[in-house]
């Protein structure tokens, strides 16, 4: 069976990208920092008739993740699918928000670690056997303000963009060689609990974006609005 390692997997968008893909015939990978709130969402997936894995990395730490994935091809034979979309639920250490004029080497460097930096890992570990075997689907997600940035979020905004950059780029230089990366934006509130008057979508709104984004090989971005 085809397999998908999701990097930054939780109970809002991760599982609902596990159940889009698990239904449709893949085996789930599941990394993250804890694996026990993993375990949790594998016997979900369990329930459904989806086989899950949880595998334990910290994308701040690239050699966790990179041995993460080493794991996840071991366990299932490989990786057809990459989706990277860490996203911090508590505060991290050095990790704050500032408008363009407020930037500076010390809170956009933690972004970029997070964001940016963490995905080309991810890609460098998996993106070598995709080659050789002339196959494989890489999908990075950010927030709709790396296409149409927030003030507010202005050093996040930027590491997003040089993520979209880099993943569009990347899917240039991959044409042709079956190896499909793609870009997904998500302008909205995910799930419940956001600013009064921001749009918000349920992640099982958002999730078939993704699916379709590996089925049609030709779109290297999907942005989903409310």
């Amino acid at each position: 069976m085809p397999t998908i390692a999701i990097v930054g997997a939780g109970p809002g968008m991760g599982l609902a990208i596990a159940r889009t893909f698990g239904s449709r015939g893949f085996d789930i990978a599941l990394i993250s920092r804890t694996k026990e709130k993993l375990q949790t969402l594998v016997g979900q997936l369990g329930q459904e008739g989806i086989t899950g894995e949880a595998f334990t990395a910290d994308v701040l730490d690239r050699p966790s993740l990179t041995a993460a994935l080493d794991a996840v091809k071991a366990r299932f034979g490989g990786i057809d699918v990459l989706e990277y979309s860490p996203a911090a639920h508590s505060p991290l250490p050095g990790h704050t928000l500032a408008a363009p004029s407020e930037a500076a080497v010390e809170n956009l460097q933690p972004q970029i670690e997070y964001i940016f930096y963490g995905a080309v890992a991810a890609a460098r570990s998996v993106l070598p056997a995709m080659r050789e075997a002339g196959a494989g689907t890489l999908l990075f997600t950010s927030g709709g303000g790396s296409v149409d940035p927030v003030p507010m979020l202005g050093n996040v905004n930027a590491a997003g963009a040089a993520l979209r950059n880099w993943v569009i780029n990347l899917g240039k230089e991959l044409a042709g060689s079956g190896v499909h990366a793609a870009h997904v934006a998500i302008n909205v509130w995910i799930g419940d609990g956001g600013p009064e008057g921001f749009p918000t979508a349920a992640p099982e709104q958002i999730a078939p974006l993704y699916w379709d984004l590996h089925e049609n090989r030709d779109r290297s971005e999907a942005v989903f609005n409310a």
